[in-house]
């Protein structure tokens, strides 16, 4: 069932999802600036980057597919 913050419409000021855009980029900065200096961060090559990009317009391209015909 759902909260009744939920059932008002209202919103949490909690969590990361309600936070200003730019103090969500910097948290992020900053783990993604920890992960490179602990090593393990992961660097996509031009291949992985690629094949990544593939595989995303395949899925784009076929919900629009699915949706169209609903």
């Amino acid at each position: 069932m759902a909260s009744s913050q939920q059932d008002k419409g209202s919103t949490s000021n909690r969590g990361f999802a309600s936070m200003d855009p730019q103090r969500q980029r910097e948290i992020a900065s900053q783990g993604g600036r920890a992960a490179h200096e602990k090593g393990t961060a992961h660097e996509f090559s031009s291949e992985e980057a690629r094949e990544a990009g593939r595989k995303g317009g395949q899925a784009r391209s076929q919900n629009s597919r699915a949706n169209k015909a609903r």
